[in-house]
């Protein structure tokens, strides 16, 4: 059992998120003294904010203030709340010090009960790796659970193992750098980095923060555990001074010929899968059924549609330009690329040689034209509409027989959509509407 002791201690939850109402939830159950701060507290679930109510829950609206803080001892934050942000708003105490500021991955990890973890980061690629390796786990008859980033806060496992669910054999997560960076005993069996490239430097002071975040999965780590990098990333190795029993990706391997997964890289994701599973007793073979049967995960490269000779995939969670690079060298057929967005960065001059051998035509839409037309105008003949159905609409002007239209922006989605998936699933009701035309 853990001997991390919460009871009592009053705690600030940041954020009325997925991870933030689980957070909330285990810490109350535990016994702690703890407030909510939430920006737009009218926006939470009726059936949260009721719970709240009923529990005599503080909430605090609004922009988040020092006094919010007061007694604090420790703060959990959501994702998207930085530390460097919110550091400053809490109150030094007595001896000099502030409130511990925790994620709420490291704290439900301190409560686990030895249940072994399998821990994946990387800029890209990281929510298909995790998939895949818990599909092979689960092939080699073991009880996973799968949480982290991919969707299922680490903490909802903890609450429900308290109510009476059985134990996972396996833990697997999806690490990003925002839960990271707060992470500081966290300490997975085996951890896997996949690659790391310009992201959310609007949220890291610089690439080496970024970088130090992602690494920070293998900073407890010690020689009987075991640290999966992409060779590119060797270098890592050695400037973090890693303890683990380092293993490379064979990134030449094509392990898994037999999927519905588009692209040499998901073959890499796959070998990545693979070599965290077997540490568990996962066979190939058993891999290789996972492989067979494993359904593309939404707005990661997913085939959509083939209308008039032409492959439609939605690729909206690409977000940054490494992740369109990815993607465009996902395919063999020509593909018309639809981007566009808010621009986080990223080198827009040297993916163009990528786009001169891949990309027929551009179909821009919505914010940061600014940054792609001047950029790649000359290239390929670029386009631009307000919209992406007026983009779509474009894009399929442009396709012929045997081309591919990609959506694949290369940006946020916070000029026109809630997210990423939000972006996807108006590119698939409009893919599937020009299906339903045709037929």
């Amino acid at each position: 059992m853990s001997c991390f002791e919460l009871s009592h201690r009053r705690v600030a939850v940041i954020g009325a998120g997925r991870s933030g109402r689980a957070a909330l939830r285990l810490l109350h159950a535990l016994g702690a003294d703890v407030r909510l701060l939430e920006q737009s507290p009218e926006s939470m679930p009726e059936d949260f904010a009721a719970w709240l109510d009923a529990e005599g829950i503080a909430v605090f609206g609004g922009q988040h203030r020092p006094e919010h803080f007061h007694g604090v001892e420790l703060v959990i934050p959501s994702p998207g709340a930085a530390k460097a942000h919110i550091e400053p708003l809490l109150p030094l105490r007595g001896d000099g010090t502030r409130a511990e500021i925790m994620a709420e991955t490291e704290m439900a990890w301190r409560l686990l009960e030895g249940e072994p973890v399998i821990g994946i980061t990387g800029t890209s690629g990281k929510t298909t790796t995790t998939s895949l390796c818990s599909a092979m786990l689960e092939a080699h008859d073991l009880r996973v659970f799968t949480g982290g980033n991919i969707g299922v806060p680490l903490s909802e496992y903890v609450l429900a193992r308290r109510n009476g669910t059985p134990k996972a054999d396996v833990v697997v997560l999806e690490l990003s750098s925002f839960q990271l960076q707060t992470c500081s005993t966290l300490r997975p069996h085996v951890g896997m980095i996949l690659n790391v490239s310009e992201n959310h430097l609007d949220y890291h002071a610089d690439m080496a923060e970024y970088t130090a975040a992602k690494m920070q999965l293998f900073a407890c780590q010690d020689e009987d555990d075991i640290a999966i990098l992409s060779p590119s990333l060797a270098s890592l190795a050695d400037e973090f001074s890693l303890k683990a029993r380092v293993r490379f990706l064979d990134l030449d391997a094509r392990p898994f010929p037999e999927t519905r997964l588009i692209g040499a890289h998901n073959q890499n994701n796959a070998e990545a899968a693979f070599m965290a599973a077997s540490v568990f007793g996962a066979s190939r073979d058993e891999a290789a059924r996972a492989m067979r049967e494993f359904t593309p995960i939404a707005h990661r490269l997913e085939h959509i549609a083939d209308v008039d000779g032409v492959q439609y995939v939605n690729d909206s969670k690409c977000t940054t330009v490494e992740a369109l690079r990815v993607a465009l060298s996902a395919f063999d057929r020509p593909v018309v690329l639809l981007a566009g967005g808010k621009f986080k960065g990223g080198d827009l001059e040297g993916i163009k040689p990528l786009l001169a051998s891949h990309v027929k035509a551009v179909a821009l839409y919505g914010a940061a034209r600014e940054h792609f037309e001047p950029a790649w105008s000359g290239t390929v003949p670029v386009t631009w509409d307000e919209k992406l159905d007026d983009a779509l609409s474009r894009a399929r002007a442009l396709a012929v027989p045997g081309d591919a239209v990609l959506l694949a922006p290369a940006t946020a989605s916070f000029d026109q959509y809630k997210n990423y998936v939000a972006r996807g699933d108006h590119f698939r009701t409009l893919v599937l509407n020009m299906e339903k035309e045709r037929a």
